[in-house]
């Protein structure tokens, strides 16, 4: 039984990752209906997360290996790339932008293991970022690409994505309403979030993998979470692809939609004793 929950959790959070409406709130949730009833836990969805963001890098591979070999040819005078290349800003906004949730993920660990994993915190979070995604959505301009994206705005967005060490916030939520908030266009301010993620969810993910050794990863053992992980990682690949397509053209109504019912369903179940907060 315990691989068939895995393979659901992974399944999870493959559909929930890259869309703004927070895979860790649906691992912790879906975690309680599951015959075990039991959270799945940080070490888990960290692990887990490796997959996804095996994902996204094979979907931008190539605009990781520009921005990456345009960053280091740039220290090069003969190369001929001045330093204000937007690909060389991109890899310093990486690299600035990722250090906020690296400090507040290491040195806040008890409160995100714990403390932070109330459903009622998620319930709460989840309503609340949902109303912040519809109201940057709607009133963003919307008209700056990627390639106008300036150090003040990276770094800005690097401090969103800090808040998704709260179950419910969602990574790719908080960076893309910052980013719609700041005027860039939907692709771009998406597109932008997947590539700052990346050192931020292997980083933790390695991790919590190096520091589970010799104990289980949450709930479920190593064989476990590896099968959560691919399945991750298969879903999560698709689930870019329809998405950068998708916000090509529509809004992203349909997600705060989702995200506000979410959360009164959570409370009400929370309210009725369905179930327990931690």
């Amino acid at each position: 039984m315990s691989f068939i929950e895995a393979i659901i959790l992974g399944l999870v959070q493959g559909l929930t990752e890259f869309l703004p409406i927070s895979s860790s709130a649906h691992l912790r949730i879906v975690g309680e209906f599951l015959p075990s009833a039991t959270d799945p836990g940080a070490t888990f969805t960290a692990i887990t997360q490796l997959g996804t963001e095996t994902a996204v890098i094979i979907y931008f591979w190539k605009d990781i290996t520009r921005i990456i070999g345009r960053w280091f040819r740039h220290f090069r005078a003969a190369s001929g790339i001045a330093r204000d290349d937007s690909d060389v800003r991109l890899g310093w906004l990486i690299i600035i932008g990722t250090i906020p949730i690296v400090l507040v993920g290491y040195f806040a660990q008890e409160y995100i293991r714990d403390a932070l994993r109330s459903l009622w915190i998620t319930a709460i979070v989840l309503i609340v970022f949902g109303i912040l995604l519809g109201l940057a959505d709607w009133l963003g301009r919307r008209s700056k690409p990627l390639e106008a994206l300036t150090y003040r705005d990276g770094i800005l967005i690097g401090f969103a994505q800090m808040l998704a060490l709260i179950p419910g916030v969602s990574r790719s939520g908080a960076s893309t309403s910052a980013g719609l908030a700041l005027g860039y266009t939907r692709p771009a301010a998406a597109r932008f979030s997947f590539l700052l993620a990346i050192p931020a969810v292997f980083g933790s993910g390695l991790y919590e993998f190096v520091h589970s050794f010799g104990e289980k990863p949450g709930a479920y053992g190593y064989a476990e979470t590896a099968v959560a992980t691919v399945v991750a990682f298969a879903v999560g690949l698709g689930v870019i692809a329809f998405l950068m397509k998708y916000i090509s053209t529509h809004s992203f109504l349909p997600f705060v939609i989702y995200r506000l019912l979410l959360g009164g369903a959570l409370i009400v179940l929370l309210t009725v004793g369905v179930l327990q907060p931690l």
